[in-house]
């Protein structure tokens, strides 16, 4: 893309420029040796990166002024010779001063070479432009502005093509330019590119293992997409997530074809020798892809690899089977809260009528979604509010319609299955809301979900149509259990000082995974990392002379002496009680490193091995339903631009174009002052 600039004052030259601006559909950009950078992308929140601002050489007026503004016939008046804003004679030096700032950034150097420009990496975006059309200055700030829309809203550039949001601009201003959406195609996959070799050196810098997820999904074009997810802890014992890519997964779609684009994206990012788990969406192709990498991994004798299935996804088809006998009254009570959401009148009935009968309070919308959460919603209502329910039906028959009132039978079937469920909301509730959500954790939460199971099962009070419901829930738990009954969960799990080997269940607790576990402690952990602790005394000590009194080589010679037998912290840390379940499990383990400084690198690379393959908040709320809209309506020609570039930037990697790094909050600076610039009064203003 070309940039340049051209700041001629004469009004043929702008609308030949502008005539060429049209045809080219390209920007123009300065790159000016002495004007503040911009650093087009976004820096983490939390730590900003510091931008060093090269202020231009402060003019005195006489040179302002003959420079660059002119003095109208009459007197009264000056004329900025780049945009034709006028002022009056009177206007305050500071005034025009800040016009030429905000409007024409490095407006002294634009007659001057520019040296190493290829060498530099901050921009700007600004062009001169015709006397008396000073908007005209917004064009290429409002395609930056709408690429960024675009980015955060998920859509395809083909949006901007919409006759009436065309139409919309050219109301306000009948000469603004939009680029067509091939431009922004081609932009948006040069800034993908960009910003992935970014993403390729973070990743470069990071010493652990890391664990990676996949996702999937289908498109309206009948496209099959997967997005590779990795996750690592680091030195800070802070919780890493960052997305890889957007695999568009070629036609049959299956395992092979899986196990290739993984493949891909490891070694694209160099980072297929350190990846230690692969946790996936529990289909069977999936599955295929991680046992072919798996088989991979351990052909190169790289290190140990394990896959693992989605534990939010086996749970959420658990509880489908749960539902399956209320489904039908779900359904009329779903009909009955769309209603309800929709009318004022009948919602403000209805929380009246609630208050009155003691049946709770309730505030609308309600969640109607036909997750597990909107679903539960509905049990809930009824449960809870079964008498304003009826009322509210029978009140206003002739909108709702006596169909969807609910029998004795109905009623009967919500009440239990809301009872043998409740159990089953809180778990997804604590799932969604853990803060880390360890394997450990989700092993503990999974063995109470079978437990409970087991009782509904073996109660003679059930109904048959519950425990034949129960029955299929088992089948899938045990099924479950069994993929995940391995070293490397126990490991994983054991490593939570929350589970170690109290919670976890029975069947993966057992000696010889101790054994394996400290087995793989001891050749890994134990002594490699920590050579240079347990042999002898260091450098520094040999720079201060080498004069140690006896009583110091008596105290190192213990501390060495402890250092080899600490190959037996595992022991230790197991030894202990477990923390409490509202334990912070990363600050634990950030506080305790010192106490287990070996064992805390291992606890580092397991505690990152996922449990869900997604967000579980996703898969079980409403919110699921956004994301899944907005990937089915994605053409595949940009799914991966957008999709990874908007994941990069919520994560505080910057907006690059090329070398160039865009700052939006700049752009929006800009934009604003060029908004005061043109205001009627700002030419009026009197000297104070």
């Amino acid at each position: 893309m070309d940039w340049g600039v051209n700041n001629s004052t004469n009004n043929n030259n702008n609308n030949n420029h502008l005539r060429k601006h049209k045809e080219n559909h390209m920007m123009d950009l300065v790159l000016v040796s002495n004007m503040d950078p911009v650093n087009i992308g976004l820096a983490s929140s939390e730590n900003p990166i510091p931008i060093t601002s090269l202020k231009p050489r402060k003019k005195t007026m006489t040179s302002v002024y003959l420079k660059f503004f002119q003095t109208a016939a009459d007197g009264k008046t000056r004329k900025c010779k780049f945009c034709g804003q006028t002022y009056s004679i009177a206007t305050a030096t500071g005034n025009l001063g800040r016009h030429l700032a905000n409007r024409h950034p490095g407006y002294d150097k634009t007659g001057e070479a520019v040296n190493n420009s290829a060498t530099r990496t901050t921009v700007i975006v600004k062009k001169s432009q015709p006397q008396g059309k000073a908007n005209q200055i917004d064009y290429d700030y409002l395609n930056w502005l709408l690429i960024r829309w675009l980015v955060l809203a998920s859509l395809p550039p083909s949006t901007l093509e919409e006759k009436w949001l065309v139409n919309s601009y050219k109301f306000l201003n009948p000469s603004i330019q939009i680029w067509p959406s091939e431009k922004y195609g081609s932009v948006l996959h040069e800034v993908f590119r960009s910003m992935r070799e970014d993403v390729r050196a973070l990743l470069e810098q990071v010493s652990c293992k890391f664990s990676i997820t996949l996702d999937f999904w289908t498109s309206f074009e009948q496209i099959f997409f997967m997005s590779i997810t990795c996750q690592w802890i680091d030195e800070n014992w802070c919780f890493n997530k960052l997305l890889l890519d957007i695999c568009r997964i070629p036609y049959p779609c299956g395992g092979a074809e899986i196990y290739r684009c993984i493949v891909k994206v490891l070694k694209f990012y160099d980072i297929e020798s350190r990846v230690l788990s692969c946790t996936h969406d529990n289909s069977s192709s999936a599955a295929h892809a991680c046992h072919s990498l798996k088989e991979d991994l351990d052909g190169q004798k790289i290190g140990p690899f394990c896959y693992i299935p989605c534990a939010a996804r086996t749970l959420n088809i658990i509880i489908d089977d749960g539902l399956r006998s209320a489904k039908q009254v779900i359904s009329k009570i779903r009909e009955f809260v769309i209603e309800l959401n929709a009318s004022p009148v009948i919602s403000e009935d209805f929380i009246q009528i609630s208050t009155a009968y003691q049946e709770g309070t309730w505030k609308f919308p309600l969640d109607v979604s036909a997750r597990w959460s909107g679903s539960y919603q509905m049990l809930d209502l009824v449960h809870k509010a079964g008498k304003s329910v009826d009322v509210i039906i029978r009140k206003h028959e002739e909108t709702l319609g006596s169909r969807i009132l609910l029998s004795s039978s109905d009623k009967s079937v919500v009440n239990i299955t809301h009872q043998y469920l409740e159990p089953f909301y809180k778990t997804t509730n604590d799932i969604c809301t853990s803060k880390v959500l360890t394997v450990g954790l989700v092993l503990f939460f999974m063995d109470h979900i079978s437990e409970t199971i087991a009782t509904c099962r073996e109660s003679r009070p059930s109904p048959e149509w519950l425990k034949s419901a129960a029955e299929e829930m088992a089948k899938k738990a045990r099924s479950y259990i069994s993929q995940v009954c391995n070293i490397f969960t126990y490991m994983t799990a054991i490593l939570d000082p929350r589970i170690k080997g109290e919670l976890i269940p029975d069947s993966l607790n057992s000696q010889s995974f101790l054994d394996e576990a400290r087995t793989h402690f001891i050749r890994n952990y134990s002594v490699n990392h920590f050579s240079s602790m347990s042999s002898g005394y260091n450098a520094q000590e040999i720079e201060d002379g080498g004069i140690v009194s006896f009583a110091e080589e008596i105290a190192r010679k213990k501390r060495r002496s402890n250092m080899s037998s600490a190959t037996d912290e595992l022991t230790q840390y197991l030894s202990e009680a477990p923390a409490p379940i509202v334990t912070d499990v990363l600050e634990w383990w950030k506080i305790n490193s010192t106490r287990y400084p070996r064992l805390s690198l291992m606890a580092r690379d397991f505690l990152a091995v996922q449990a869900t393959s997604v967000v579980p908040e996703e898969l079980f709320c409403g919110k699921g339903d956004e994301i899944d809209k907005q990937r089915f309506c994605m053409q595949h020609d940009s799914t991966q631009a957008i999709l990874c570039i908007k994941s990069w930037i919520q994560v505080g990697i910057k907006f690059k174009f090329k070398s160039n790094e865009i700052d939006y909050e700049r752009l929006m600076e800009l934009a604003a002052a060029s908004t005061t610039d043109n205001s009627p009064s700002s030419s009026e203003k009197k000297p104070k």
